[in-house]
């Protein structure tokens, strides 16, 4: 007779890197519950323009500007700069069904989930590179995707 743990000695190890990238999108799916989601410190000098998200924060940004961001992130990492300039030039995010107003807002997420992509790599000497960059992406974006609320 099977024992209901049977399963466990069946399956498979899940390598390390696997199990890193889903904890890190686990965490950042979890830091962008809130809004806006936390920050180490903001620098005025560099970030400035994001200030008014976090003296005066808008409204959650509707699901559309995740995805937005997401898209532009994951350009970015790809080094897909000629992609990201036409879509900030041509405002292609207004064709996606995001208003102007929410350009701020995209591109603070965009620089957001960048940068904790880059620190990622920092953090673990380059062991983890782009390529493993955009799988986390890809696994932040399949978690968003699982909540409904807050994101409408």
């Amino acid at each position: 007779m099977a024992s209901r743990w049977d399963y466990l000695f069946e399956s498979k190890p899940v390598p390390l890197m696997d199990h890193m990238l889903e904890e890190v999108a686990k965490l950042l799916a979890k830091d962008l519950q809130q809004w806006p989601p936390p920050i180490q410190e903001l620098d005025l000098d560099v970030g400035g323009q994001f200030a008014p998200l976090f003296t005066e924060p808008p409204p959650r940004p509707v699901r559309a500007v995740y995805d937005e961001a997401l898209r532009l992130s994951r350009w970015e990492l790809e080094r897909e700069l000629e992609a990201y300039d036409d879509y900030m030039r041509n405002k292609r995010y207004l064709e996606r069904g995001l208003a102007p107003t929410d350009r701020l807002v995209l591109l603070f997420l965009n620089r957001w989930l960048v940068d904790h992509m880059l620190g990622l790599g920092e953090a673990t000497e380059g062991r983890v590179n782009r390529r493993l960059m955009l799988q986390c992406l890809d696994r932040l974006d399949a978690r968003l995707r699982l909540v409904q609320t807050p994101f409408s």
